[in-house]
């Protein structure tokens, strides 16, 4: 990989004051979109094998370095990049086109947020469950449903409980209308819990809603 036009700033200095090749260097990836925001970041161990006078001139440098490993991003992840690479999404369901490798890697690049002072109670929330036909889905709709696209609520059902118990805007008491439930009750029927009672994803989930003070009508 050749890096182009690098200013030579003085962290990037040192570095490269000590004899090359350097090996397993580490070095974090950071992907933009095309408004310059940061998506996402990869700690890679790069080798640093060559740094010279940048083709742009000026005292830019242009450096090369190669990795040893084969660690790629999957073809998922560089289909779902290409998505938010035009911005953060403000249309729901983008995300269900994409199988359980591809919904992992939306679930990494949504936020958390927004946050309040105390978090807003109160009112009806309506979640899309047509596409909820995996535990990433269901995530992903639930986040959607109470914060908007691009967001989540969770990243996992225990990250769920805290947010429920205070953090981004939304806390209950609220209304929940889950809409086509039975797509997530038979899809995640065989995603049992063991440690929780042999119960399927989809009522722990259900469960945990009801539990923390959220009124959750099925339909």
């Amino acid at each position: 990989m050749h890096l182009i036009g690098c200013e030579p700033a003085p962290p990037l200095l040192a570095l490269l004051c000590r004899p090359l090749p350097q090996k397993g260097d580490p070095i974090t990836l950071w992907l933009l979109d095309r408004h310059g925001r940061t998506m996402t970041g990869c700690r890679l161990d790069l080798d640093t094998v060559e740094a010279r006078p940048s083709v742009l001139g000026g005292a830019l440098i242009d450096v090369t370095i190669t990795d040893p490993g084969d660690d790629r991003p999957t073809p998922a992840a560089r289909s779902v990049l290409e998505v938010w690479s035009d911005g953060v999404p403000t249309q729901p369901n983008q995300w269900a086109r994409f199988d359980a490798e591809g919904r992992s890697e939306w679930l990494d690049l949504t936020r958390v947020g927004p946050y309040g002072p105390e978090g807003l109670s109160g009112g009806t929330y309506h979640l899309d469950g047509q596409h909820a036909t995996d535990r990433n889905g269901l995530l992903l709709a639930l986040g959607e449903a109470l914060l908007g696209p691009g967001a989540n609520y969770g990243r996992c059902l225990d990250s769920v409980s805290d947010y429920l118990c205070g953090g981004p805007l939304v806390v209950p008491p609220f209304t929940l209308v889950w809409h086509h439930a039975d797509i997530a009750r038979r899809a995640l029927a065989g995603h049992v819990m063991h440690h929780l009672g042999g119960r399927s994803y989809f009522e722990v989930t259900v469960n945990l809603l009801r539990e923390k003070g959220v009124t959750v009508v099925l339909q």
